[in-house]
């Protein structure tokens, strides 16, 4: 009988099936992430799995149309020290291919809490996070066009991109902030602020 790996799997459901196996062997049975970060099992090789710039997960040159697939397999990603992405079990470590971030923020609610600010993402994959101190903000900026790319931390090292429509609801709640002397454009939530960029430059973009 041949031994069953995360690397003979031929289709997405196959592999599905064998995570949730491997999964069940701890008797871990986590309705969100999987804790991954517990577990150390050895590095089997590369996977010929993508998570593209957009968000749609290929795996085997095929997109994964299935989204409790998708979901399945978010809750075992690790990104590791070595900035790789794995998809980890108890028994094995698989690597795979992130064009950017490994998820997108594509939903964002805004309340108050204390005459603050609170933002509140959803990702593709279900994940709803509170932009705070456990789960900040980000902003890079990218590309011949000077693209601007929010992200926000859902755990461990993971990250959502906030997807082009949220990221210009969010862009409206900013203000100009100093911080160390330098009047920045920045969001706040949760009493935290997220500079954005620095104010001139701001206004030398939107000319």
């Amino acid at each position: 009988m041949a031994v069953e790996t995360i690397n003979s799997a031929t289709d997405a459901a196959g592999l599905a099936a064998m995570i949730s196996r491997a999964a069940e062997q701890t008797g871990d049975k986590p309705r969100g992430a999987a804790p991954v970060e517990r577990w150390n099992p050895p590095f089997c090789g590369d996977l010929d799995m993508e998570i593209r710039a957009d968000g749609t997960w290929f795996y085997m040159g095929t997109p994964i149309g299935r989204a409790p697939l998708v979901r399945l397999f978010s809750t075992v990603l690790r990104k590791d020290e070595d900035g790789k992405t794995y998809l980890v079990t108890p028994v094995e470590k698989v690597g795979i291919r992130v064009a950017d971030a490994p998820f997108i923020a594509v939903e964002m609610n805004v309340a108050t809490r204390d005459a603050m600010p609170v933002l509140t993402f959803r990702t593709n994959v279900g994940d709803v996070v509170e932009v705070g101190a456990d789960h900040p903000l980000r902003f890079e900026i990218s590309g011949e066009n000077n693209e601007l790319k929010p992200y926000v931390l859902v755990r461990g090292r993971l990250e959502a991109l906030v997807s082009r429509a949220v990221m210009y609801d969010l862009v409206e709640l900013g203000d100009v902030v100093e911080i160390d002397g330098k009047d920045m454009f920045a969001v706040r939530s949760c009493g935290a602020v997220y500079p954005v960029m620095p104010a001139d430059e701001l206004d030398a973009l939107s000319r």
